[in-house]
């Protein structure tokens, strides 16, 4: 089986956890210090903190705002379950939107729902790799004064008019997860360029004058983390190399993802959709192809939330489907997947 995602880890990430273990400095040690700094020197903001996974990412952000029982947060209906749950964690009452032909948060429906529940928060996806338009979403913040945190968990690397995700919002939460780009295992951060808002963030996560919890990542995750960091603008590009080969081949008989004018698509996930999905994934995944559907439910699916219309993410959710685009595919396999794809559509029968 050609797996949707495959983290390799190189005998530099083995040698790093040897080193811990004979130190016995296994926390809050030299790695974690290291992932820290140079993950927010990457992203261009002033501070970085690690915890132990993107959902606790999206929860601290969101108490470091202060969404409490009552706050409304605007969320899109396309994403993981990650993002609606950690506003139910946080107190906070979500309000879901419609996505824009890139999967993510429609902004201009946005507006509509800020104008009539008065937002405290408003949580852009960057569904795929792909970033939200975080232009005019932060256009939408100054006019009518809601906080914003990007939800990166699955585009590090990406960037819009030459900024990085994870540094256009007032707060960002990133994942670690063994899936991700930057893959830990388990793990996540918190980034932000406002003092003030770091210093909320501390407060949640440092135990001091504030309850707080122990969200902590190890020296073995910062360690793989940072090994795997270095690596991954090449690793970007192989995966922008393969999805250019996967639009070229599928454009006429899908509908391939889109790259939004002036940013970087890291290809978290290479996302198709087609009408007959369902049969598709079913003879892929006969011809021994990893092929994956996210996500098969909106979020106000999930969790009973208020939400506007969203005719969009209804029909994407009924065609979408992804297919494996990491950065260790041999040109051979990615050769067999444009095969096997191209024949089952052409001829809607399953290949072997």
């Amino acid at each position: 089986m050609i797996r949707i995602t495959e983290p390799y880890f190189s005998e530099e990430e083995k040698e790093a956890l040897i080193e811990i273990i004979e130190s016995h400095q296994i926390t809050r040690g030299r790695w974690t210090r290291a992932f820290t700094d140079e993950f927010a020197r990457y992203l261009g903001v002033k501070h970085c903190f690690t915890v132990c996974s993107g959902t606790v990412a999206l929860f601290i952000a969101l108490k470091a705002l202060g969404v409490d029982r009552g706050d409304k947060v605007v969320v899109p209906a396309m994403s993981f379950m990650a993002t609606i749950d950690a506003v139910y964690l946080a107190g906070g009452d979500p309000v879901v939107v419609d996505v824009d032909d890139f999967y993510t948060l429609d902004p201009n429906q946005t507006e509509d729902a800020v104008k009539r529940f008065r937002p405290k928060v408003v949580i852009p996806v960057h569904l795929y790799g792909c970033m939200a338009d975080m232009e005019a979403i932060m256009y939408l913040s100054d006019k009518y004064g809601f906080y914003v945190i990007e939800d990166a968990a699955q585009a590090h690397g990406a960037d819009l008019k030459s900024k990085k995700a994870g540094s256009w919002g007032h707060l960002a939460a990133f994942s670690f997860y063994a899936s991700k780009n930057v893959p830990m295992g388990e793990g996540g951060a918190i980034t932000t360029n406002d003092d003030h808002l770091a210093e909320e963030v501390r407060r949640w996560i440092d135990f001091g004058d504030h309850p707080a919890f122990n969200f902590r990542i190890t020296e073995f995750q910062a360690a793989i983390g940072t090994i795997q960091l270095r690596k991954l603008d090449e690793r970007n590009e192989r995966r922008r190399h393969i999805a250019s080969v996967y639009t070229r081949s599928f454009k006429d008989s899908f509908t391939t993802p889109q790259e939004r004018e002036g940013s970087t698509h890291v290809y978290h996930l290479y996302t198709l959709r087609h009408p007959d999905r369902n049969r598709i994934v079913e003879d892929l995944r006969s011809a021994g192809i990893d092929a994956r559907v996210y996500y098969p439910y909106l979020l106000h699916e999930l969790r009973g939330a208020v939400h506007l219309p969203t005719p969009k993410a209804e029909t994407f959710r009924r065609e979408v489907f992804s297919i494996p685009v990491h950065p260790y595919l041999t040109d051979e396999e990615v050769s067999y997947i444009v095969e096997a794809l191209t024949e089952i559509v052409s001829s809607g029968k399953i290949i072997s």
